[in-house]
């Protein structure tokens, strides 16, 4: 996937389309309406855009999406370990834990991938 570059407010719209997928435009300008207090207008100029960007599709007045949530945030997230610690994810977990403390849980989940991992599996 090539990287989709968004900001916080195409995010945020993006969110919504994930979760309400496959959604009516019409509908669609109402959930923005109650949820980002936005106009007819900017809903579908914010669309538009983020369908050029490959990341949205609006056939037939259907919206949904051409990219995953998932896919999308685990894009983002390896940019980030690429861009900002020299694409060294022992460098990106070190950094995140020196600020926030593992939960007994969170520690035996991470285990669990690096496990299965080296089983030769995905998690």
């Amino acid at each position: 996937m090539s990287e989709i570059e968004l900001g916080a407010v195409q995010e945020r719209f993006a969110d919504l389309i994930w979760a309400y997928e496959p959604i009516g435009s019409g509908e669609l300008v109402k959930l923005c309406e109650k949820e980002l207090n936005w106009k007819k207008p900017t809903t579908y100029t914010v669309l538009r855009k983020l369908c050029e960007k490959g990341l949205l599709k609006n056939e037939g007045g259907v919206v949904s999406s051409r990219v995953s949530r998932e896919e999308f945030y685990s894009s983002k997230s390896e940019q980030i370990v690429r861009e900002s610690y020299q694409g060294s994810l022992p460098a990106f977990v070190a950094a995140f834990i020196s600020r926030k403390t593992l939960t007994a849980g969170e520690a035996e989940e991470i285990q669990k991938m690096i496990d299965a991992f080296r089983e030769g599996e995905r998690p």
